[in-house]
């Protein structure tokens, strides 16, 4: 009882941290300022996920340089979020000025940890300096997306529904009808009837709440968003399972009791963010 409650309270304030900043513009009535707010919360996310990523590749043997790839990560996302508030039709275009310049600099800073190596004493350079990189793609990029998600396209929090409704009902439905491994080897509890049932469900309420949060999108952009968020959320669930088996680990971390560290809560978004983010640029240019 006292596991459920401690993970309970967890849950609540990840929540309430996710869902109040992410909707900050809305409740201070500021885009600007709701941006910078839900930015911040999502740099802390990426700097913990960067934290727990070198953790495991350290455990591998891997000796990424923490500092360049937390700066990087940092940097990343504080341009995506620029570039998202010069993306509103009411803002001037100046603040698109960094992330260009960004751009424009990108493949030197991207050769940075590969020139340090010439300096030190790695058995394997190559790998730790890519090892150094992982997280700006794999981390700081999709959680630099939400912002634009949120505020351009105003599907951010669907896919926060949907991705919950997935994994709920793919839970209930492999508990209850599961006889079918679906991955036997990185994640041996998921089941093809856990995985179909989630994604039934995923359908079923995006054609039913989606219009009532974002009318503007047809039925059936609600369809394709559900097929998204329940099959790249089972393989992003995957992708994190076979990091951690890699290493041994349960859990990535410890930051929320009972449910794991940062890269666990966050796996999935991960995975399904720019997914759905290609999507929306068909759906705005269309």
């Amino acid at each position: 009882m006292k596991n459920f409650w401690i993970r309970t309270a967890s849950a609540t304030i990840y929540a309430a941290l996710f869902l109040g900043t992410m909707l900050s513009n809305r409740l201070l009535h500021n885009d600007i300022l709701g941006t910078a707010i839900f930015a911040a919360f999502l740099i802390f996310v990426a700097l913990g996920c960067t934290h727990e990523f070198y953790k495991i590749s350290a455990m591998k043997g891997a000796n990424p340089n923490r500092m360049i790839g937390g700066t990087f990560v940092f940097v990343v996302l504080a341009l995506m979020a620029m570039a998202t508030i010069g993306c509103l039709d009411y803002q001037p275009s100046w603040l698109m000025a960094p992330a260009a310049a960004m751009l424009l600099i990108a493949p030197v800073l991207l050769l940075l940890p590969f020139l340090l190596q010439l300096w030190g004493h790695s058995e394997s350079p190559f790998a730790d300096a890519a090892c150094t990189l992982v997280p700006i793609v794999y981390i700081a990029v999709p959680l630099g997306l939400m912002p634009f998600l949120h505020l351009k396209v105003n599907i951010m929090l669907m896919l926060l529904i949907l991705v919950w409704v997935n994994d709920s009902f793919a839970y209930m439905g492999g508990s209850l009808f599961g006889k079918h491994k679906l991955w036997q080897r990185h994640s041996p509890g998921k089941t093809w009837e856990g995985s179909i049932c989630g994604l039934i469900f995923t359908v079923a309420v995006a054609l039913f709440v989606g219009p009532l949060l974002n009318s503007s999108l047809l039925w059936y952009d609600w369809v394709v968003l559900a097929f998204i968020c329940s099959v790249i959320d089972t393989l992003g669930d995957l992708l994190e399972s076979m990091l951690k088996r890699s290493v041994g680990l349960k859990d990535s971390g410890n930051v929320l009791p009972g449910h794991g560290g940062f890269l666990d809560r966050f796996d999935s978004l991960l995975v399904v963010v720019p997914f759905a983010f290609v999507y929306s640029l068909l759906i705005l240019i269309r």
